[in-house]
């Protein structure tokens, strides 16, 4: 991009950076060398260069602003699963949790501009790409290479765009670069967001035919790494396809709405769906404890089942390019993290007694000094737990480094989502069949450490269920599954069920609180073992779901558990701000409304 094109962002809410000046993301396709300031004729003109222009679009997926921490972390919490962290009121990334954001906060507008300057850099990608000589003139190889780059700059806009209207409903559509749109209507007013999905359906539709399955990449010559493949980008149509059928809060009305012709919209995630489970591109890894444990807090680059389908990698341990996955949450090691996630009492509790995913999604310790011996938790300091400072290898971080960036890769869509999303969406549109319970079923069964291919009676889905209890199992399932990822307020946003949740869950916590029904028969103390190193609830002498003895066991430590402090600290603060037909999106930022005056306030803020 030529530095002429920088005056044009105050326009569209971006900030420019010259399209190959940075060259930042995953390791190896995104660790390339930077060329900086050169014009579309030299960026555009082989498969390296082109490569590496792509490499940039990727990199608006991480650093602070993107999904190393704020999108990942500030914007998804006070749902029924985390909570943001304890404090005051203080404009900033407390009152994002709570509901009490307002277009001046600071923690707003970076992302904003940041998803736009994600568009931007696709843009130019898109504009150019196919109108270079090789695209149509180069070898196999070139041609082969240069379309699925196309199709990658496609799927990365869609991206941006999803992430940008969840949060902040209709916007601008800038489906061209910012030069040629400054030209046209350099003051744009937000459209509808549905023309804009519609948009990105059909830009995914396109994107599958040109980039390859992930068993493909050999024969043109890439390889099997965190670059996108033709599974992620059906898994992100029908993703975007359910959004688009599901509910939102309008700006017309301020009131929520489905948006129009939903079973249309079902259809396209079915079809999807469909064709990524026929393919056997994709399988689910046997442990959701070693996917965690062994693949993401390894910084594994292709995980062999291909369930890590979408990630934002970073690199460079800095907060243009990396994560703080790890260290804004997640235990503490040797007091260094901000533990600022917590896990509700109500979502602990939600899980099965022999649900393994409990403790790989609910992390119930601090780490001490040595970087090994844990300390328990009360229940309402308990942390997210998938990604971990001290599951961290490859390399090992020291409890002594105070690191805040490390390259955890925020997981964007998993396979087990896609399965979830066959079975909500197959239950839809036929009803709960058997391929409905199958997809569903197998993930409860990897969930609870047994095989995924063998009915197993004591964890599947009691057979027989009405359409609309097949379809409360699959909201509870997607929660235990997916819990921590950032899905789950989208996932009650569009089915409308935001605002009842989080009236039920202020119900349950205040249950709890009071130990009221059967919640009375839970332990009110819990007692870890001294000097353990256990990571799950092996830590732990004496049962979560059972009365605790009536004397502290020899070797451990006591800790107050189900009692008034439930109240006192998680439901004193859980989604205090919360109001229906507002709190489903963010106020957009004011410095976007300063800088274009057509562009309107998201109901119900002042």
């Amino acid at each position: 991009m030529m530095n002429n094109n920088k005056t044009l962002y105050k326009y569209f809410a971006a900030f420019l950076i010259p399209a190959m000046m940075l060259s930042l993301g995953c390791k190896k396709f995104l660790d390339q060398q930077p060329i900086t300031e050169l014009g579309t004729d030299m960026v555009f003109s082989d498969v390296e260069n082109a490569k590496k222009a792509v490499a940039t679009v990727y990199s608006r997926l991480v650093g602070d602003a993107g999904y190393g921490i704020r999108l990942s972390l500030y914007y998804p919490v006070d749902n029924d699963e985390m909570q943001g962290p304890t404090g005051a009121s203080d404009n900033d990334r407390r009152d994002i949790a709570r509901y009490n954001a307002v277009s001046t906060n600071a923690q707003i507008t970076n992302p904003f501009n940041q998803l736009f300057t994600g568009i931007e850099f696709a843009n130019n990608c898109i504009d150019n790409i196919p109108k270079m000589k090789m695209y149509t003139a180069g070898s196999e190889t070139e041609k082969k290479q240069l379309q699925r780059l196309y199709g990658e700059a496609l799927t990365l806009r869609a991206q941006f765009y999803l992430e940008a209207i969840r949060n902040w409903g209709d916007l601008p559509a800038h489906f061209t670069s910012a030069a040629n749109l400054a030209v046209a209507d350099p003051f744009p007013t937000a459209s509808n967001r549905d023309s804009i999905y519609d948009v990105l359906l059909a830009d995914l539709k396109q994107a599958s035919t040109l980039v390859p399955w992930r068993n493909d990449l050999s024969a043109i010559g890439d390889a099997n790494d965190e670059r996108i493949t033709k599974g992620t980008v059906k898994a992100l149509r029908a993703r975007i396809a359910l959004f688009r059928g599901g509910y939102s809060l309008r700006n017309a009305s301020k009131t929520m709405e489905q948006g129009s012709n939903a079973s249309v919209y079902y259809k396209i995630a079915l079809d999807e769906c469909t064709e990524i489970i026929a393919s056997g591109q994709h399988s689910l890894n046997p442990s959701f404890r070693a996917l965690w444990k062994d693949q993401v807090g390894a910084h594994v680059s292709a995980d062999p089942n291909g369930e890590l389908m979408f990630q934002a990698s970073g690199i460079g341990r800095n907060g243009v390019a990396d994560t703080k996955l790890g260290y804004y949450n997640g235990p503490s090691v040797n007091k260094f993290g901000n533990v600022s996630i917590n896990v509700l009492p109500s979502y602990f509790y939600a899980f099965d007694s022999t649900d393994l995913r409990r403790d790989v999604t609910c992390a119930i310790y601090n780490v001490g000094a040595d970087g090994a011996t844990k300390t328990g938790l009360a229940i309402t300091a308990i942390n997210d737990g998938k990604y971990r400072r001290d599951w961290v290898s490859n390399p090992v971080i020291a409890p002594t480094d105070a690191v805040q960036y490390m390259s955890l890769k925020w997981q964007i869509i998993r396979y087990s989502d896609v399965l979830l999303m066959f079975a909500e969406a197959e239950n839809e549109i036929n009803g709960p069949t058997a391929d409905a319970y199958k997809a569903v079923n197998q993930v409860r069964r990897r969930g609870y450490g047994k095989p995924i291919d063998a009915v197993d009676a004591k964890v599947d889905l009691k057979a027989g269920l009405s359409k609309a209890d097949f379809f409360a199992a699959v909201v509870k399932e997607r929660s235990l599954e997916l819990g921590g990822e950032g899905v789950r307020k989208y996932d009650l946003i569009r089915w409308n069920k935001l605002a009842s949740t989080i009236a039920a869950t202020k119900l349950t916590l205040d249950s709890m609180s009071n130990r009221l029904g059967s919640y009375a028969n839970l332990p009110q103390s819990m007692y870890y073992k001294n000097n353990s190193v256990a990571d799950d609830k092996a830590l732990w002498s004496n049962s979560f779901y059972k009365a605790a003895p009536s004397s502290t066991p020899t070797g451990t430590t006591k800790v107050t558990w189900m009692g008034t402090t439930i109240g006192t600290t998680s439901l004193s603060r859980y989604a205090t701000g919360f109001t229906t037909g507002k709190s489903e999106l963010l106020p957009i930022p004011q410095p976007i409304l300063d800088v274009n005056f057509r562009l309107k306030q998201n109901p119900n803020y002042n």
